[in-house]
């Protein structure tokens, strides 16, 4: 735990009596949990790391912040210690730092900086951007901070601001302000040394202490950093950084690093029994979408036997294949554990998995080719020619009826003859029983979508004779599920 700083009178200046530039007597600093995001903190952003610097210096002197909460372990006031670890935020832009590299920097136990970084947020200085979260399948993510200077510091140096939201920029100070901004501009220019070690980081684990002796010995850079894209509090992050070369080096186009490089075979940690199973149960569970859902751990479980022969999830796959997959499947796990038996007696080789893989990439090549010529053969039959009705009894009907419309027409009609609806459709040689027959006949399979009947009219008399024969209402109805199959054919099509 690190010394407690004394509060500095100067920090805080004097309140006023009279005029624009009078300042009240500050309250206690405190910000709560729910104003520690940048949607709902009442503070500014600060515009640089160097200006956030100021602020954190104006916090740690004046000895407003009180903590709401009682703290067992860790530090319990903003002291030296806190103002080291601001100092390593703002190097990072963005400030994305991990927990692990704040240990390694600090020498730090876990507890103890997330104390300091609660600290930081407390006082306003630090605000939730993202907040770090664990994510299935992959490393965990650092929380994400913006630097933020508390509405308190510019009514203490009375500094003038203009606009509206965390966003607001700073257009003056006040004269009485102007003394103690320099003060504090002093001591963000200086760079503030690590301090000792206290006596809770000795307990700390023996990892964490090597950490902290290696990065006391290296050179601290005074180059700006990217931020170590390492984890939240669960991850291992690394400290890498990005240094930049002179210009010369650029135009050369060669640059000269005093770090060997590893390559990034060698520094791939090779993964154990266990790591091998979790990792195909990963993928499985990515892949295989009746296994999506499915706990990770509990398929690496179901498939440890595949996973201990040294399997691929693409020989499981074809393993799965050749072994069938049902089409509702209620527990994915069971399903999986049932399937996989007797896997590794059968495929006992890496060549009988090998050939299992080309069979079963073979099977969906063909299948992929059966899926094209069924689409191909439904798009030639609804936009080829026109073909005849596959029901004999309906071709028997259709070439009855048009038989006798071609023999009273060559014919003709007798004088003293009514004019029957046949006659009024312009269809002479029908009589209405025929006519409506033939109608009910259209209907009827209309009403189970095949306009195989209206179809055979329209290309044997042509669109108006056929619709004065069978009427508008059937002729649309008609069009309407031409239109509709049609239009489902592209749809097959282009998926």
């Amino acid at each position: 735990m690190s010394a407690v700083a004394a509060p500095d009178a100067a920090m805080i200046p004097a309140p006023r009596s009279s005029g624009d530039d009078a300042v009240d007597v500050l309250p206690a600093l405190y910000v709560s949990e729910a104003r520690q995001w940048l949607l709902t903190s009442t503070g500014r952003i600060a515009p640089d790391g160097y200006s956030w610097m100021q602020g954190v210096h104006w916090v740690a002197g004046s000895g407003l912040y009180e903590p709401r909460r009682y703290r067992s372990h860790g530090p319990r006031s903003f002291g030296q210690t806190t103002v080291f670890i601001a100092q390593l935020l703002s190097e990072l832009s963005p400030c994305r730092p991990g927990i692990e590299y704040l240990m390694r920097r600090t020498g730090l136990t876990k507890r103890a900086v997330q104390s300091h970084l609660q600290i930081l947020r407390e006082t306003g200085l630090l605000a939730y951007i993202v907040k770090g979260t664990r994510q299935r399948g992959g490393p965990p993510q650092a929380s994400e901070f913006a630097l933020m200077l508390p509405p308190e510091f510019d009514a203490a140096l009375g500094i003038r601001t203009a606009g509206e939201g965390t966003g607001r920029r700073v257009t003056g100070i006040a004269k009485f302000g102007r003394k103690l901004m320099a003060k504090l501009a002093a001591k963000a220019a200086r760079k503030v040394r690590r301090p000792r070690a206290a006596r809770s980081s000795r307990t700390a684990p023996k990892a964490a202490r090597k950490g902290a002796t290696e990065a006391s010995v290296t050179a601290v850079s005074a180059e700006s950093r990217c931020t170590p894209m390492g984890g939240s509090s669960s991850s291992v992050s690394s400290a890498g950084t990005t240094s930049f070369p002179p210009e010369s080096k650029l135009a050369s186009g060669g640059s000269e690093s005093l770090i060997p490089e590893k390559s990034k075979a060698s520094s791939r940690r090779k993964l154990n029994t266990v790591g091998r199973r979790f990792q195909l149960a990963r993928e499985l569970t990515h892949e295989m979408d009746w296994l999506r859902g499915c706990a990770v751990s509990r398929i690496a479980w179901v498939a440890r036997t595949v996973a201990d022969a040294g399997w691929t999830v693409t020989e499981v796959k074809a393993w799965l294949h050749f072994r069938g997959e049902a089409a509702h499947v209620r527990r994915g796990s069971g399903l999986l554990a049932v399937l996989l038996a007797n896997a590794v007696t059968v495929l006992d080789t890496p060549a009988k998995r090998a050939e299992a893989v080309a069979r079963w990439r073979g099977a969906q090549e063909a299948a992929r080719r059966d899926r094209i010529q069924q689409v191909r053969a439904q798009r030639e039959r609804f936009e080829g020619d026109w073909e005849a009705p596959s029901s004999h009894v309906v071709t028997r009907q259709v070439a009855q009826a048009f038989a006798q419309v071609r023999e009273v027409a060559n014919g003709g009609r007798r004088q003293d003859q009514a004019p029957s609806v046949g006659d009024q459709c312009g269809d002479p040689g029908l009589n209405d029983p025929q006519v409506e027959q033939m109608r009910e006949q259209a209907l009827g399979e209309l009403m189970r979508g095949v306009t195989d009947l209206i179809d055979l009219a329209v290309d044997s008399m042509g669109p108006e004779a056929a619709e004065r024969l069978y009427g508008a209402p059937l002729m649309r109805r008609a069009r309407q599920l031409a239109s509709a199959a049609h239009s489902s054919l592209m749809t097959i099509t282009h998926r």
